[in-house]
């Protein structure tokens, strides 16, 4: 299975470099299934009913999110309708929607799971928990054919301890949250593929997405100035392409993908 994640998709921007670059890469590396992580798309804060339709529209099959999920009051009546859609599975129970959803890819079964972190983060239930409950009951080879994890946190060492921790359980995982690529793509040592961080689509010409000018003011000032707004400059598409074994469910290759914007390109036609 051919499984193309895009990170954070980060304002205007972020969803105009997805617009215009997803049918690029969808014709060049033919996944057999397109995810994204959407919480940032709505003006840098949350998602919005329209703005899924539109990427849904665009090719994209799923989208996962994080801490922002709730920031567009709008998406909490429409999260429970849209399976699609998902949060972190380790919200407490009876929160809107769902973290883990059961996709039918040509034929196979695809099972996306939403996890988020708690270093630095909200408090939540514990994903490593959350991750061993539900992998007890979506298990590669017997019931699924490829198990996918966003996993939205802030510290790479809660990333890759995570990953450790259920490596050869699942095809990949794959880090959200500080929108900056991080250059270890690589597959584990029983056969999971994992990036700390996919990275942000949206303008890297500002600070993890935001308008240069507000972010250093907080920094040279100290003391709270205007409101965030994303940059709104020419975007790159940032995430990575996975390839499984169709038997084992397992990762055979990972590549990082950038397209567009100002960082340098990388694709591959694997």
């Amino acid at each position: 299975m051919r499984i193309l994640f895009i990170g954070d998709i980060m304002g205007r921007s972020g969803r105009e470099a997805l617009q215009r670059y997803l049918p690029d890469l969808k014709g060049e590396l033919k996944p057999d299934v397109v995810i994204v992580n959407g919480e940032n798309a709505a003006n840098g804060a949350g998602i919005t009913e329209k703005i899924c339709t539109e990427f849904y529209d665009w090719g994209v099959d799923c989208i996962t999110t994080g801490n922002h999920v709730w920031d567009q009051r709008e998406i909490i009546p429409y999260i429970a309708r849209d399976e699609k859609l998902l949060r972190p599975i380790n919200y407490p129970e009876g929160t809107p929607g769902n973290g883990v959803v059961r996709l039918s890819v040509n034929g196979q079964t695809l099972t996306v799971i939403n996890a988020m972190g708690r270093l630095f983060m909200d408090t939540l239930d514990d994903p490593f928990r959350a991750l061993r409950d539900i992998l007890e009951k979506e298990r590669l080879g017997q019931n699924t054919d490829a198990i996918f994890v966003d996993f939205h946190a802030e510290t790479t060492s809660e990333k890759m301890s995570l990953a450790h921790h259920i490596d050869g359980r699942v095809s990949a995982v794959i880090g959200t949250h500080t929108h900056i690529p991080t250059a270890d793509a690589h597959i584990l040592k029983n056969g999971t593929a994992y990036q700390t961080d996919a990275g942000m689509t949206g303008d890297y010409d500002s600070v993890i997405g935001v308008e240069k000018e507000l972010a250093m003011h907080r920094f040279i000032k100290k003391m709270p100035g205007e409101r965030f707004r994303p940059a709104s400059g020419d975007g790159t598409i940032c995430g990575a392409l996975v390839i499984t074994n169709d038997d084992t469910g397992l990762a055979v290759s990972i590549e990082p993908i950038r397209r567009g914007g100002i960082l340098a390109s990388a694709t591959t036609v694997a």
